[in-house]
This record gives structure tokens, C-alpha cells and sequence, in this order.
């Protein structure tokens, strides 16, 4: 008996690792030392910082990957894998410079995971940031032919006075919402049920739609909001606060970015309601206060600036064509926000 026989097949690793080799490569910046195939990846640290940060964040896809694996379609589960971490790190306002992934199967199939990572180089590429190497583990018995899991962590760095920790929010500063692409990478267990529960199938298109098959909207991938973010920054723009809307939606993540005895005012009237959620709620009888405690809602990211700034703001993300528009503002409170079912 050998490790083939036990269910891992070590040659078929190497040739995964060979297949791969490119898309990696693709990806690097001038920081990255060596290649791939090291016990670990090195990077230099860029120059021009007085006293360099580093921020760093972990996290995976959830059960979206359910919907992936059930439709067979893995060239898109990775850019969410990236955007869950880069997002994270962005909200300190720190620039990702790298990215680890870790894929655990129960067998290697090279072309179905060349494909995941495949997704997780266009999220590098999308934020800025290198793919610095990563874990394929074969688990025969612990996954099933076919499933896959996946994690992976993001390093940023920021120089220590332009890092945002809440104290640079002011009473005031106007919440500036940018949209999501879609749910994201949050609630699928939810998703997932209300699509069970009503017998609907993932190659069902509902007219709301507007003829894309459930399947392909929710796979649709979370968005990257770095390179914009950075580049409003560099311009000037000054941001206060940020908050990534992942799980928990605004009530959990808004008030995150906030100072000490500071609270969020939301004006109901701005917040969106995208079809996609829109047709959950009706579909899974779920109330409003479930719906913003467990979705992003359309909002994927909110930036608190300034409210001389915030027109100027809003303006700089229309020339980049993304969608940017004033929800509320801070206020002095210990309701940590209001306006909003919760």
C-alpha cells in the first residue's frame, strides 16, 4: 500500500503546483522575493514610510461555496476570497501587499481548482496585492469528491499617521455609501434555504432578474473597493472612518469605525432595495430587521468624511464610475445607530 492508495496522490500536487505556477507569477509586485515552491514566501517591505503598520486580516467564502460546487463554476469564488480579506484591511487605510489562500479537498482535481485559483489571481490583481503562495491539502474521507474549502489571510501596510482607528471621526462627518455587487459573501446560509425550502433551482430565472439564472446571481463576486479607495486618499479626499458591510449587514459593521460616544444617523429614505434582496425577503418571509442584521442590503462599503468633503467625494467616485451617494451622518449617541431596522 502507498499514499495513492490512501486516497492522496502526491504527483498529481506537483502537477497542480506546476499548472498554477503562471497565474501566481501574474500576480507579483517588485516587493516579492523568490518564487513559488519555498516553505515560505518572502517580501520586502516597500520603501518610504517613516513607521510602517502592518494590518493584517483573515477569512473565507462561507457556503457560497455550495453554490460553486453545485454548479460547477470556480472561476469566480476566488476574487471573493481576496475581496472578504483586502476589504477588511482597507478599512484601517492600509494597502494590501499580500495575500496566502488555503485549499483543503477531499480529491485534487486540477482543472476544477486551477480554476479557484484562477479567481483568487483576478482578486490580487483587482486589489493591488501579490499572490504570495498558499496550501493545497488532499483530505480523502473529510471531503467528499468534488468539495473544496477555502480560507486565506491579506498583510497591509499603512504609515502609523494615516492609519484609521475611529479617533479620527468627528461628530458630523456625512456616511457615504458605495454599492455592492450583489449579496457578497454573506448569508448564504439563509440564501440557501429560502431557495430549498421554495423548490426553486439554481437554472431557474425569475422574472426580477431579468433572465440571469439564480445561479449566476449569486455567484456573482464581491467587489474590490481598494484601488479606488487608495487613489480617492491620494488625491486628498480626507476619509475619517471606514466600514466593510460583511455578515451582520450595517447595524453590526457601521458603527465598527466609530469613536467613543459616537453613534451613526441613517436616513432611511437613501438606503437602496435591490431586486436580489427584494426577492429574498418575499420568498423567505424574512422581516426587515433580519434582512439588514444578515445582508449588506446594496451597500457593500461606507466611507465617514468630512462635510465639506462629501460632495467632492461623491464626485470623485462618479468620474471612476462607481456609484456613491450620503446616507447619514455621526452624532453624538450610545444608540450606535438608528434609522435602519434592527
Amino acid at each position: 500500500m502507498d499514499y495513492k492508495e490512501a486516497g492522496v496522490d502526491v504527483e498529481a500536487g506537483r502537477a497542480f503546483v506546476d499548472k498554477i505556477r503562471n497565474l501566481v507569477h501574474s500576480t507579483f509586485r517588485p516587493e516579492v522575493i523568490g518564487g513559488l515552491g519555498g516553505f515560505g514566501g518572502c517580501f520586502q517591505l516597500p520603501g518610504g514610510y517613516k513607521e510602517p503598520v502592518l494590518v493584517s486580516g483573515t477569512d473565507g467564502v462561507g457556503t457560497k461555496l455550495k453554490i460553486a460546487q453545485i454548479l460547477n463554476r470556480h472561476d469566480t469564488i476566488g476574487i471573493d476570497l481576496v475581496a472578504m480579506c483586502v476589504n477588511d484591511v482597507l478599512t484601517s487605510g492600509a494597502e494590501p501587499l499580500f495575500f496566502l489562500d488555503y485549499l483543503a479537498t477531499g480529491k485534487l482535481e486540477k482543472e476544477q481548482l486551477a480554476d479557484v485559483v484562477a479567481g483568487v489571481a483576478d482578486g490580487c490583481k483587482q486589489a493591488g496585492c501579490a499572490l504570495l503562495g498558499g496550501e493545497t491539502a488532499e483530505m480523502p474521507g473529510f471531503y467528499q469528491v468534488g468539495e473544496y474549502d477555502l480560507a486565506g489571510f491579506c498583510v497591509g501596510i499603512v504609515e502609523k499617521s494615516q492609519m484609521l482607528d475611529g479617533s479620527q471621526v468627528q461628530v458630523g462627518d456625512v456616511a457615504i455609501a458605495l454599492p455592492s455587487s450583489g449579496v457578497h459573501s454573506n448569508g448564504y446560509s439563509l440564501v440557501r434555504k429560502i431557495i430549498a425550502d421554495q423548490e426553486w433551482q439554481w437554472s431557474d430565472s425569475p422574472t426580477i432578474f431579468n433572465d440571469q439564472t439564480l445561479g449566476e446571481t449569486f455567484l456573482i463576486p464581491t467587489r474590490i473597493y481598494v484601488k479606488p479607495i487608495l487613489a480617492a486618499r491620494q488625491t486628498g479626499l480626507e476619509i475619517h472612518g471606514m466600514a466593510h458591510i460583511t455578515g451582520g449587514g450595517l447595524p453590526e459593521n457601521l458603527p465598527r469605525c466609530l469613536g467613543v460616544g459616537q453613534a451613526i444617523e441613517i436616513n432611511p429614505q437613501t438606503l437602496p432595495t435591490p431586486s436580489v434582496f427584494q426577492w429574498l425577503a418575499e420568498n423567505g418571509g424574512v422581516s426587515p430587521q433580519a434582512m439588514y442584521n444578515t445582508f449588506n442590503m446594496g451597500i457593500g462599503f461606507v466611507l465617514l468624511i468630512p462635510p465639506q468633503q462629501a460632495e467632492q467625494a461623491i464626485s470623485f467616485f462618479h468620474n471612476q464610475h462607481i456609484s456613491a451617494w450620503a446616507i447619514g451622518k455621526v452624532v453624538h449617541g450610545t444608540e450606535k445607530i438608528s434609522g435602519i431596522p434592527h
